[in-house]
């Protein structure tokens, strides 16, 4: 009988795979799809796992699957571009056990360093992509994605937005059908990828987009509307729901497979319409492919090429289309007072940061919650382009520098999962320098950005035997010793001054320096200490500690003080100390320290 709950379009994608009798999901976290593999490690029936990136998920993905278990390849939109290497080549082969790639995109850049649309790495790989536009399709999708990857023997990608992944709807649960593992077959022509095996299956790559254009113009979830009005709109996903709240004088063509498209069945359906619109998020990828086949449409003429196409966007391009009469006035919301994203109370970011920018270092930066250095009042970070950039970046500015004859330390920064994730190439390129780079490898012993997600130096702060990884801890020093370099500390940034006089050391000598920071991710492992007190009567206002951007300080007034002066509220603070140290007139204390101070007076 099935069960009927309200759940996450996330969850719904994990629900779909397990109902389909998936087998092995891998992954690597990134906004928004997280919380797909969350879902799926609480289903013992599937080996869901975290990958060190998305590259080593996918291929551990294509290893399961050639084995002959349905596998699932979860990741943001950015990821695949790290794992494009394998996949475009595994896209060739004919799958044994179902492959599904689940992607998540972001338009509006929510959480990501760009807008990119992954139907066209599709086109690329030439692999069928479904779009769902509920919770419901969620589940239903991936269903379908792991019964059309075994009978087209080809990965599909189900793409997933952003608003979708986080967005809740009514979902019926069905039961989980179990399939079995056959074990790997071996079969070099089509699992060795080399010529001329690789030059025959390009014909087999080439006959399974035919038949699956083919198979679309039929496909049972995608939906043919009858002939009421002039107008014809062609949209898949998310956007859908957009349309039906705002409800045009128009007909809808929805599509569940948006690649490869049954363009000749479109084609006679548009020759019936005196006006056809594509109403699709980013990329005109259904546009541009509908009017290569010969189809009058427009699309980005009226509807933007970034961000989502939320109520108000549509409605304007729908008038300015001609589509609705009635010009239309956006809808006014209440304006809701900004809060810009900061660091936790007690983060261990934040007294590197404080420390880089006193010494007005120049700072590559990296993807994590570090990321937030770019920001005020720390403003540390000069780049953020992609994971473990900074280390290949920092190298390339100082062989530019020393070229330009400018003499200028440079620093750069790296987390604990991106070290693992993509830095491990760019510390070997960097182990041999002479110019002058300190590196700061700021590992809190977790992948905060994106939930608390462990890496493989989680497992030392862990003594809880049952909650330890299987996997043993693995250090960064030792590995960053190991590739022949030297100069390396391991330093608490806790301990404020001597943190400070280690770095200004470091970043004056030549060569390569490596910083480990030590404190973890004091959310993550609920680190809390007992709370410090601003004492008013000791208290300059400088503000010190205020510029250390912690959310529990603040400035405030106090009874029968006319000057503003800090204030630290105790409910939020974790005992750092940090504010503290930085206090340069000592007004900053323990707060059971409070107490005892009266007594003694």
């Amino acid at each position: 009988m099935s069960e009927k709950v309200v759940i996450t379009g996330n969850e719904a994608l994990a629900r779909g795979f397990y109902e389909a009798g998936g087998h092995v999901s891998c992954a690597y976290p990134g906004s928004p799809t997280v919380s797909i593999t969350d879902s799926l490690m609480a289903l013992p029936e599937v080996d869901a796992n975290w990958a060190t990136n998305e590259k080593v998920a996918l291929e551990m993905a294509i290893g399961s699957s050639i084995t002959g278990a349905r596998s699932l390849c979860v990741m943001k939109h950015v990821g695949l571009n790290i794992a494009l290497d394998p996949f475009m080549t595994f896209t060739q082969t004919k799958t044994l056990g179902a492959f599904v790639l689940a992607i998540g995109d972001d338009p509006g850049l929510t959480s990501s360093q760009n807008e990119q649309d992954s139907r066209i790495l599709a086109q690329f790989s030439n692999i069928p992509v479904l779009d769902p536009a509920t919770p419901q399709e969620a589940l239903d999708y991936t269903k379908e994605a792991v019964r059309l990857s075994e009978e087209f023997q080809t990965p599909v990608m189900v793409r997933i937005m952003s608003r979708l992944c986080h967005a809740r709807g009514i979902v019926h649960y069905g039961e989980r059908k179990e399939a079995p593992i056959r074990g790997f077959e071996e079969d070099p022509a089509n699992f060795c990828m080399l010529p001329p095996y690789s030059n025959a299956q390009q014909f087999f790559m080439k006959e399974r987009m035919e038949r699956l254009q083919e198979y679309n113009a039929s496909y049972r979830l995608n939906q043919w509307p009858q002939k009421k009005h002039e107008v014809l709109i062609i949209t898949s996903g998310l956007v859908l729901g957009v349309l039906e709240e705002i409800n045009p004088p128009a007909d809808v063509l929805k599509l569940a497979m948006v690649w490869p498209l049954p363009s000749e069945k479109i084609k006679k359906l548009a020759a019936d319409y005196e006006k056809v619109l594509v109403l699709e998020e980013l990329t005109p990828v259904l546009e541009k492919e509908l009017k290569s086949a010969g189809i009058a449409c427009e699309g980005k003429k009226y509807f933007p090429f970034t961000g989502e196409l939320d109520f108000d966007t549509v409605r304007r391009g729908l008038f300015d289309a001609g589509v609705l009469q009635e010009d239309p006035q956006s809808r006014s919301f209440e304006e809701i007072v900004g809060r810009s994203p900061m660091l936790c109370a007690g983060c261990p970011h934040r007294p590197v940061f404080d420390t880089l920018k006193k010494l007005k270092a120049t700072v590559v930066g990296d993807i994590g919650c570090y990321s937030l250095g770019i920001l005020p009042p720390f403003q540390v970070h000069k780049t953020n382009i992609s994971m473990g950039a900074s280390l290949g970046m920092v190298l390339g500015m100082a062989k530019a520098n020393r070229l330009a004859g400018i003499e200028r330390p440079l620093v750069a920064t790296i987390g604990d999962g991106t070290f693992f994730h993509s830095g491990l190439s760019g510390m070997v390129q960097l182990s041999n320098i002479e110019e002058n780079i300190t590196v700061i490898c700021m590992d809190n012993r977790t992948t905060a950005m994106t939930g608390g997600q462990k890496t493989m130096t989680t497992n030392e702060l862990y003594q809880d035997e049952d909650k330890k990884d299987p996997r043993h801890y693995v250090s960064i020093e030792a590995i960053v010793k190991a590739m022949g370099i030297a100069d390396v500390q391991v330093l608490d940034q806790f301990q404020v001054k001597e943190y400070h006089r280690a770095v200004k050391e470091a970043m004056k000598r030549k060569g390569l320096s490596v910083i480990i920071n030590t404190r973890p991710c004091a959310l993550n492992f609920k680190v809390v200490n007992p709370p410090f007190y601003v004492d008013e009567k000791i208290c300059i206002g400088c503000r010190s500690c205020v510029n250390t951007n912690c959310p529990p300080i603040n400035m405030q007034k106090y009874e029968g003080i006319d000057a503003l002066k800090s204030h630290i509220n105790a409910d939020m603070c974790v005992g750092c100390s940090v504010c503290s140290q930085v206090c340069p007139v000592g007004a900053i204390k323990p707060l059971a320290s409070k107490g005892k101070e009266g007594q003694k007076a």
